[in-house]
């Protein structure tokens, strides 16, 4: 989570919401890919962390299915991320701070909880959650 925390403050500091991602190979540990909102800078409402690592390591295996890998997020994945996470088969998915108005996982439509998800993920919410958190409010503050 460290990383994807790095992660988001480079995403803070390029003015785009602070969310980082890491994805990393499931049995090892390895860091096989890491991501950070580009939604402003690439005019992409689809440039979010999740769905950038998805992409970027599908295309290095030259696979769509990344069942050995697990993603680190600094945020609850929005229902669209959720979405790329299960049709990516991901095993495992660990974020950080919850997100009540825009999440998919645990709040809003909790897209794995649906039986017509192909696939469920293993979730893990509230790692590193404060800091998750503060970098997040921190970022909508200074915008107010």
């Amino acid at each position: 989570m460290a990383l994807a925390l790095i992660e988001a403050k480079t995403a803070a500091e390029a003015g785009e919401v602070p969310v980082g991602a890491v994805i990393v190979e499931s049995q090892t540990g390895k860091v096989l890919v890491r991501s950070h909102n580009r939604v402003e800078r690439d005019n992409d409402p689809t440039a979010h962390a999740e769905v950038l690592a998805i992409r970027t390591l599908g295309k290095q295996l030259g696979s769509a299915r990344l069942g050995n890998c697990d993603l680190y997020v600094t945020l609850e994945p929005c229902p669209m991320c959720a979405t790329a996470i299960s049709f990516a088969r991901i095993r495992r998915v660990y974020y950080g701070a919850y997100d009540p108005k825009g999440g998919g996982v645990e709040h809003g439509p909790r897209i794995y909880e649906h039986n017509t998800c192909h696939h469920h993920p293993e979730v893990y919410g509230g790692l590193s959650e404060e800091a998750c958190a503060a970098l997040l409010k921190s970022f909508f503050q200074e915008r107010r």
